[in-house]
Parts: C-alpha cells; structure tokens; sequence
C-alpha cells in the first residue's frame, strides 16, 4: 500500500519512499491504518533496544517491565501527540493509539532480555 506511493523529487522520475519515511514527514496526508503502523513499529524497535540494554547490563526483576512499559508508552505518546500533533480524536482516542502493538513490544522486549541475558551472562 504505501510503497506504491510515489514522490517526484525535483522533476526527475519518481521514486518510491517506504511508509515510515511517508508518515514520519508527511503526516498531514496519513490515515489511521499507516499512523497505526508507524506506532506499531516504532514500539517493536523500543523493545528490541530496551531488551537487548537490559540483558547486556544484567538487569534482573519485573521491575524493569514496568520501566520498559512506562519508556515505551512515553515514547509513543511524546511521537504522536509532539512530534506528529494529530488530533488523537480522528484516530479513535488515547487508548487506541496506546494499545498499538502493544502485546507484541512486550513479548519481543522479553525475548530480546531473555536471549542477550542467556548469551552473555551464562
């Protein structure tokens, strides 16, 4: 869907730009679906990055769960509502914007901590 978006670039042909670059710039023209997808992402890359710092560091406790949780809402919420400033309303409420992959940035968070911790550590 978003590769076939195309973009002229100074009269030369046409190139195509993905669907993170399309909505990290060019947001005004987003709609939920692509929205939804950016915060999707973005919230993956948070967990794997976040997984792997605690892992390394030797982090240990449930603790650092709920940092990650905190971390990655905070990130998600400071794109959207700072660097983006959607109305929220247009794309169903806070909630939903929140929820956005979600269960999967969890479960990658503490695949990414188990797997680094387990290599390292072990």
């Amino acid at each position: 869907m978003c590769e076939s978006k195309l973009h002229e670039v100074s009269n030369q042909k046409p190139h195509q730009i993905s669907c993170f670059k399309h909505t990290l710039f060019l947001v005004t023209t987003a709609d939920s679906d692509q929205l939804g997808d950016v915060l999707h992402w973005l919230r993956q890359a948070t967990s794997v990055f976040c997984g792997v710092v605690c892992g390394a560091i030797p982090l240990t406790g449930a603790i650092w769960l709920l940092v990650f949780l905190v971390l990655s809402t905070g990130i998600v919420y400071g794109y959207y509502t700072l660097i983006l400033k959607v109305d929220e309303e247009e794309f169903g409420g806070h909630g939903t914007l929140l929820q956005e992959g979600l269960f999967a940035s969890v479960t990658l968070f503490l695949l990414a901590w188990i797997l680094v911790y387990s290599l390292i550590h072990f």
